[in-house]
C-alpha cells in the first residue's frame, strides 16, 4: 500500500514567512502590534516566540515599533505550573506582559447562564469564550490584534477549539503546522523543552488532558487526516500498518493510563478523528481567520 507522506519544512524559512505574515496583517490593519494569550504550552509558546523574533528584526529597521504583549489568564482549573511556565516564557522573550485571574469573570455567568455550570464541558467552553473576550478587548484598547495559537491538527484536523473562544481571533499563524511541526519549530525557536514536552491539555476542565479527551494524540490526528487528504478511505487506513500500529499502541496506552479505552478498535478510532475532520471543515466555513502561506515538502 502507498506510504502517507508527512510534510517536512525547513524551520528557518518557514519563520520567516510566518513573521512577514504578521508583519503584513499587523500593518495592513493599522495596528501596532499583537497580543497573545500565553497558557505555557507549546502552541502558544511558539506563537509568541514567532511573533517576537519577527517584531525583533522588523524594529531593527524602522521608526514605528511593533510591539507583541502577552496575557496570562487563568482560572482555578489551571495549574500553578502553567502560569509559572508562560511567565519563564515573556520573560525569556522580554515582552511586556500581565497576569489576571479571570474566575471572576467566568462565575459572573451564573446569573445569567446558571446551565453552564452543571458540565465541565459547557463550563470550559464558557472559560474560552471569557479568555476570548479579555484579549480581544485588549487587543482593541491597544490598537493591536489578537494572534490565535491553534495549530493545523486542532482547527483544520479535528476542530478541537471553541468556535467563538480561541477560535475567535485576528489571525492564526501556526495554523499550517501540525503538532509535530510546532514543537519542532520551538526547538528551533529555543524553546524551553519542559514547554516543548509538556503533555497537550486545554488547560479548560479538571485534570484534562487531549489524549484523555480523544482517546488518541496528535500523531494518529496528522497521519489520519494526512491520509485523507491524500485519497486513502477510512476502510484503507484502518489496515494501514503505520496507522493500525500507531493507533493499536495508542489504544493500550490508554488502557493502562484510564482503565479502559475510549475507543477500542482502529476502525473506531479512524470514524472518530473522520468525523471530527468533517466538522472542523464545517467551523471553518463559520469562522477562519487568516492563515499564513508556508513552504512544506511532501517528499
Amino acid at each position: 500500500m502507498t506510504a502517507i507522506k508527512l510534510p517536512r519544512m525547513n524551520c528557518d524559512t518557514v519563520s520567516r514567512e510566518i513573521g512577514d505574515f504578521v508583519i503584513d496583517t499587523v500593518l495592513g490593519l493599522g495596528a501596532s502590534g499583537c497580543v497573545v494569550g500565553l497558557s505555557g504550552g507549546v502552541d502558544s509558546s511558539t506563537t509568541a516566540a514567532l511573533i517576537n523574533r519577527a517584531f525583533a528584526g522588523y524594529n531593527t529597521q524602522k521608526d514605528k515599533k511593533l510591539e507583541l504583549v502577552g496575557y496570562i489568564l487563568p482560572t482555578r482549573i489551571n495549574k500553578k505550573a502553567d502560569v509559572q511556565d508562560a511567565e519563564t516564557l515573556v520573560k525569556a522573550l522580554a515582552i511586556r506582559y500581565e497576569i489576571h485571574s479571570i474566575e471572576k469573570l467566568v462565575d459572573a455567568f451564573k446569573i445569567s447562564n446558571p446551565e453552564a455550570f452543571e458540565a465541565n464541558y459547557h463550563r470550559g467552553n464558557l472559560i474560552s469564550r471569557v479568555r476570548a473576550n479579555v484579549l480581544s478587548t485588549k487587543a482593541a484598547t491597544e490598537h493591536k490584534i489578537l494572534a490565535g495559537t491553534g495549530n493545523r491538527d486542532e482547527d483544520f484536523g479535528i476542530g478541537y477549539y471553541t468556535l467563538f473562544g480561541d477560535g475567535a481571533v485576528h489571525l492564526s499563524p501556526i495554523a499550517g503546522l501540525s503538532k509535530r511541526l510546532v514543537r519542532e519549530m520551538a526547538l528551533f525557536l529555543g524553546v524551553d523543552e519542559t514547554i516543548v514536552n509538556r503533555v497537550p491539555s486545554a488547560g479548560l476542565e479538571p485534570g484534562q488532558s487531549d489524549f484523555k479527551d480523544l482517546g488518541y494524540d496528535y500523531d494518529v490526528v496528522e497521519l489520519v487526516t494526512e491520509g485523507l487528504e491524500q485519497g486513502f478511505t477510512s476502510k484503507q487506513l484502518a489496515t494501514h500498518d503505520p496507522v493500525a500500529s500507531l493507533v493499536e499502541k495508542q489504544i493500550a496506552h490508554y488502557q493502562t493510563s484510564y482503565g479502559e479505552p475510549q475507543l477500542d478498535s482502529v476502525e473506531k478510532v479512524i470514524a472518530d478523528i473522520h468525523r471530527r475532520h468533517l466538522t472542523a471543515m464545517g467551523k471553518v466555513k463559520i469562522v477562519h481567520p487568516p492563515t499564513p502561506q508556508i513552504t512544506l515538502t511532501y517528499d
